[in-house]
């Protein structure tokens, strides 16, 4: 059996909200202490061999549908992220990127997502990936629309990988946790022949030590890509 080398790594990160109930807090005390998490598992990647971008799913298009005070809760708790976490990544030379619709987040959040873009665009240990107001269809209807207003006549697979967020940045595993097993519409495209693990570990949780085990598990599966 050959080994896997991943350079890719994406997470659903899902649980906030029953760890929280189990311990009796309001939902917004499981999604502080998730964004807490997110700088352990991104150090950690950062530090890993070969890990090369670390993708999380942060708000997806169809977390509109929440209640508007978590919603709104959630937009702020953006803001302190970003705002906290980037003496984290200068200090580990993590570039960060948002992909996703933020024309709908308010002109300061937008502003905060953007500069620090700009202020760690040239960090080269690992890419840190947000998806925030990001939906996997709505990102290859992007694709496709684009493409259309360029008059093609022939569309390729590379043509379309190119018009995406992450062009040619193929995912190697996705990882969800709390133990729900779907995808929810998460770079749909790029997850082709991604290998998929599940965890039943509510996000708040979720250590790098289970990281770790996960990643040697994978190392030893054989991806054939549809080949033997």
């Amino acid at each position: 059996m050959s080994s896997s080398t991943i350079k890719h790594l994406a997470i659903i990160m899902d649980g906030n909200g029953r760890w929280a109930k189990e311990r009796g807090f309001k939902r917004t005390k499981g999604h502080e202490v998730g964004a807490e998490n997110i700088r352990d598992i991104t150090t950690y990647c950062a530090a890993h061999e070969s890990i090369e971008t670390a993708t999380f799913y942060a708000f997806s298009t169809e977390n509109w549908k929440r209640p508007k005070l978590e919603v709104e809760f959630l937009m702020k708790l953006l803001d302190k992220y970003l705002k906290k976490e980037l003496e984290t990544y200068q200090k580990h030379n993590i570039r960060f990127q948002a992909i996703g619709n933020i024309d709908a987040f308010s002109k300061a959040l937008q502003k905060r997502i953007r500069d620090t873009e700009e202020i760690t665009k040239k960090n080269t240990n690992l890419k840190q990936i947000l998806a925030l107001n990001y939906g996997g269809r709505a990102e290859i209807t992007d694709a496709v629309n684009k493409l259309l207003q360029s008059e093609k006549k022939h569309v390729t697979e590379k043509d379309i990988s190119q018009l995406l967020q992450t062009p040619y940045e193929d995912i190697d595993i996705l990882i969800r946790t709390s133990g729900e097993e779907r995808i929810s519409n998460f770079l749909l495209w790029q997850l082709s022949y991604a290998e998929l693990y599940f965890s039943k570990t509510l996000w708040p949780d979720f250590t790098s030590e289970e990281l770790d085990n996960i990643l040697k598990q994978f190392t030893q599966r054989h991806r054939r890509f549809g080949g033997l």
